[in-house]
């Protein structure tokens, strides 16, 4: 794909994003369970000698078809962007499963399924779809120590995380992402990795890779893992320039609510938000309803403060085609003109007053 045909996309979803709000899809993981995706599936056919099970990103390869009804039920509910099911699709986490020599490929198919299905619809009703190259946190945090007796101790460093997230990067991209989406962020020194990575594949592939950034918050009083509160987390990678600047997982849009303002009046970027189908239970499981969490995000794009809604841990199909209804006809919240100040970010964030 050709750099015009990148900033082709990038166009495309800023003036979509002018006229309405926009949807984004939900997970995998919970459509996965739905469908016992993992039946027959053993890993001998790519020579994995740990039992693949769990493994979602996985079925990119032994159950494509099943990755592809998920993206296909999705954009019937009315997404606009669909994500690669890539969310662990690194070296890191594909450790666990003796998978690591299948990272390029994992990748490379989902996009390729994204970019098919994302098409196909867009002949269907002429509307374009997108698609959003997934990539996750991995399991290892640059900021923090896993030993609370050694609190100086990394189990990864900054350069090596790079370029575990490059690999990934340009597989997507090469496989057709419109964006590449740094999301669930509980580490913003992680976040920064993986915008590297993203600016170094732009250079390699020559071609632009607009971002597309989402923090996830640890607690209600609007932190991530590293410590940085929201308004902070934005000043700290804004210089990346991102497409959309946003919230997902973490809480349902109950507890989110504050945060989402907090953001929607300091980014100069489109806001997009997807909450889980509210909290779990005690069992683990999502019992919000899809007429629940759209009523509730109707109230973020009724205030002007949403681009674009999606779901996170939870959702399903319905609960985004109710996403979908709840807003139609909402006006989008208008990027706003921030001032020019010097912005900064350690914990907290620190605004330099104007000379």
């Amino acid at each position: 794909m050709t750099s015009s045909l990148a900033s082709s996309a990038r166009d495309a979803l800023k003036e979509a994003a002018k006229q309405r709000i926009l949807i984004k899809d939900g997970p995998f993981g919970t459509a996965f369970q739905h469908r016992n995706a993992y039946v027959g599936v053993d890993g001998a056919e790519h020579g994995l000698s740990i039992d693949p099970r769990g493994n979602g990103d996985y079925l990119n390869l032994a159950r494509p078809d099943i990755v592809a009804d998920i993206m296909r039920d999705y954009l019937v509910a009315g997404a606009d962007i669909i994500a690669t099911n890539t969310f662990s699709a690194n070296r890191i986490s594909q450790a666990d499963y003796g998978a690591e020599h299948l990272v390029a490929g994992i990748n490379l198919a989902s996009a390729r399924l994204a970019r098919r299905e994302a098409d196909a619809m867009q002949q269907k009703d002429g509307r374009r779809r997108f698609v959003a190259g997934a990539v996750g946190p991995t399991n290892k945090t640059l900021s923090l120590s896993p030993d609370v007796n050694n609190p100086g101790f990394r189990e990864i460093d900054f350069d090596e995380l790079k370029d575990v997230y490059l690999e990934q990067v340009v597989a997507l991209a090469e496989g057709g992402a419109d964006f590449i989406l740094i999301e669930t962020i509980f580490d913003t020194l992680n976040a920064k990795a993986g915008i590297a990575a993203t600016l170094e594949a732009e250079a390699a592939l020559g071609r632009e890779l607009p971002l597309m950034i989402s923090m996830t918050l640890t607690d209600l009083s609007g932190r991530n893992l590293s410590g940085h509160t929201v308004e902070a987390f934005w000043y700290a990678v804004r210089h990346a320039k991102p497409m959309t600047i946003g919230l997902n997982c973490s809480f349902g849009a109950a507890q989110l609510r504050p945060h989402v303002k907090v953001l929607s009046d300091i980014a100069d970027a489109l806001v997009m938000v997807y909450p889980n189908a509210g909290l779990p239970n005690e069992l683990g499981e999502y019992d919000e309803l899809p007429e629940t969490t759209a009523e509730l995000v109707r109230e973020w794009a009724e205030h002007g403060q949403v681009n674009i809604l999606g779901g996170c841990c939870g959702s399903t199909p319905d609960h985004i085609a109710a996403m979908a209804k709840a807003v139609e006809g909402l006006a989008p919240r208008q990027v706003p003109e921030v001032p020019v100040r010097t912005r900064l970010a350690g914990l907290e964030p620190f605004t330099m007053a104007a000379a």
